[in-house]
């Protein structure tokens, strides 16, 4: 590339949530590449944000008992927290309720409206509420509900303005028809020129059904859609039209988004921009989706990965590291804690970790911390010499296809060449009365592997590459020296080592099993654990009668320590129950509490009690607690549970 400056943004992330891994996922992959493109002498431009207007945040407010601002004011700290432990180095943080981007906003939605590229017309439709989408009939579930999130979706029918979107269709076609890679990866290019070659219909981009929005310029009955006032957030950051930013950087925009985005920005953003006169971005790169273990995310599963659990459980450069390296960017991934674990054992503490304690435990032994400068080397030293700047042009290559897992995959190829390189060479034999200048040799060309991987490692892990550089015993950070700024065996003679703690400490995989499942413990989730009976029939099930019970009395059983005697009313009968619950409730906990029962069980006498039933409970080991199972809402005594 020519052009030194490099403008990148996210996508902003809607703040009624709190952030999940996807948000981690896209804002790592952009603070990665901004580190990269600094090292590589570019100067950089990298926004995010929040997009804090529609319907759906309106609703969420309603029934938080909030204003819609005083929502997006406490949310919007949940993402900010998370990008500043997760070491996100942005520039910019955008928030659309801010009046710098209202002011953006309305100014280009008048300036279409003045030129004809907006007018107003009638929309009816299938809208999605949550996904703030109307969806076209073709592309409806079944029983209409919206294809991206299962929801029921809602007719429509309101006055609205439309951008006209038809009118760009060939211009945008020949855009991407010249520039193969303004979407990536390839098979979401050809998903959007397919889109685009069936024809675009004009967009609507206002709503007269809510008020928590940008009004539109003049006519502020309409507040303008919010796919169209977030988008514009790109712009906003550089100060459109007039801000010096721009010029500076937006000819180099390149947006990283998840690929359930990608219309609006392959689609409907290009065509704004065309509008106005200005170039679509230089690159939209769609990146696949986070599964669990092989299940969809979801909170009633109990298995949404939260990233500040996991940056502080595995450390955070641990997280980044795992993200970039476990899947290619494009494609979707299966999140696993074990998967992480192993990585952090085989990649970071065995490969990477493992070849700072070794090499620099030999300077120190050898050359008492001081790193030796000879003059001869022989060919093996000189070839990893040129593994490292084969590398770096490795990582060039895949970085410019944002092909993080790929660069990962190269440099760590290099790092376990220098592993290599030390079980080759010998060193520890040439400490003891070998040759000193071929050790000298073997040092020296140790330190400069280290010190070249500190160089490509830090985009992805700036802490540990940061730590690295210190225990190498050099001033300043990798990031101030740079790839360009890189010479080899270009170091202070005299350098004195600093060699610290373990890099990357490993991780015991029996603990680490043991405390994961006290983390789901706490969370409420459970490992399978392993033992389940053999599979019945509905009718099987139906053999096993359940009805609800309200508890009336508590008694004591004479010496017996985790016994109660429990009376339950049925509405047609009362009845006595034995259960051993005694030590995770008290009387008053049971009295008056509506329970599951099991009124079939044939009854047993258990310290000289009738028991004539059995209630039913969810015990959670790891934290030494029970839970009674109950119906969430008063139902009649004696209803038959199925």
């Amino acid at each position: 590339m020519s052009n030194k400056n490099f403008y990148i943004t996210t996508p902003i992330y809607y703040v009624n949530d709190i952030p999940h891994i996807g948000h981690a996922y896209t804002t790592i992959a952009a603070d990665v590449m901004t580190r990269y493109r600094k090292m590589c002498g570019y100067d950089v431009f990298f926004c995010t944000g929040t997009d804090e207007h529609g319907q759906k945040i309106q609703r969420t407010a309603k029934e938080k008992g909030l204003s819609a601002q005083e929502l997006a004011d406490r949310t919007v700290l949940n993402f900010k927290d998370l990008w500043k432990i997760l070491n996100i180095s942005y520039d910019d943080f955008i928030r659309t309720t801010e009046v710098r981007h209202e002011e953006t906003v309305q100014y280009i939605f008048k300036k279409l409206l003045d030129q004809g590229d907006i007018y107003k017309g009638t929309y009816e439709g299938w809208y999605c509420v949550p996904c703030e989408t109307y969806v076209p009939e073709s592309s409806m579930g079944d029983g209409n509900t919206c294809p991206d999130c299962g929801r029921p979706l809602e007719k429509m029918t309101e006055e609205s303005y439309f951008l006209r979107t038809s009118k760009y269709q060939d211009q945008l076609l020949e855009y991407y028809e010249a520039n193969l890679k303004a979407i990536m990866p390839r098979t979401r290019y050809n998903e959007i020129v397919s889109f685009i070659r069936t024809g675009l219909r004009d967009q609507s981009i206002s709503r007269t059904t809510i008020s928590w929005g940008i009004p539109v310029p003049g006519d502020e009955s309409h507040v303008i859609y919010v796919w169209f006032d977030a988008l514009i957030n790109y712009l906003t950051v550089c100060g459109y039209p007039d801000g010096e930013y721009v010029k500076k950087y937006w000819p180099e925009v390149r947006h990283l988004v998840g690929k359930d985005i990608i219309r609006f920005h392959c689609v409907v953003w290009p065509i704004m921009l065309l509008a106005l006169g200005v170039n679509p971005p230089v690159s939209v790169f769609a990146h696949g989706w986070w599964t669990v273990e092989g299940e969809k995310m979801s909170k009633s599963k109990g298995n949404v990965v939260d990233p500040f659990e996991i940056a502080k459980v595995y450390g955070v450069d641990a997280f980044r590291y795992f993200l970039l390296r476990e899947v290619p960017f494009g494609l979707d991934g299966d999140f696993s804690e074990k998967a992480l674990m192993n990585r952090v054992n085989s990649d970071l503490a065995n490969d990477l970790g493992n070849l700072l304690h070794r090499s620099l435990q030999m300077i120190r032994n050898y050359r008492n911390d001081i790193v030796p400068f000879p003059r001869n080397f022989e060919p093996i030293d000189i070839e990893l010499k040129q593994v490292a700047f084969d590398t770096f042009l490795k990582i060039e290559k895949n970085m410019d296809d944002f092909a993080f897992d790929e660069a990962l995959k190269a440099i760590w190829a290099f790092i376990s060449r220098g592993n290599k390189y030390i079980d080759e060479t010998m060193p520890w034999k040439l400490g003891k009365g070998g040759d000193q200048e071929r050790l000298d040799a073997v040092l020296m060309t140790l330190f400069e592997v280290l010190r070249a991987s500190c160089l490509m490692v830090y985009p992805f892990i700036p802490e540990s590459a940061d730590k690295m550089w210190s225990q190498l015993g050099l001033e300043g950070s990798p990031s101030s020296i740079g790839y360009a700024g890189f010479e080899w065996g270009a170091i202070e003679k005299g350098t004195v080592i600093n060699k610290g703690d373990i890099l990357f400490p490993r991780i015991d995989p029996t603990e680490w099993e043991n405390e994961k499942m006290k983390r789901d413990a706490m969370k409420g989730c459970v490992t399978d654990p392993g033992n389940h009976e053999e599979e019945i029939g509905i009718e099987d099930f139906s053999k096993i009668e359940l009805r609800v019970a309200k508890v009336i009395s508590v008694d004591e059983i004479p010496k017996a320590n985790k016994l109660y005697k429990i009376e339950v009313d049925l509405g047609y009968e009362k009845r006595t129950i034995v259960s051993g619950i005694k030590e995770y409730f008290t009387p008053p906990d049971l009295l008056g509490r509506l329970i599951i029962v099991v009124c079939n069980l044939k009854p047993a006498r258990l310290r000289g009690v009738l028991s004539n039933g059995m209630l039913l409970a969810a015990e959670n080991a790891m934290l030494n607690d029970l839970a009674l199972l109950s119906p969430h809402k008063d139902v009649p005594l004696g209803t038959r549970i199925s």
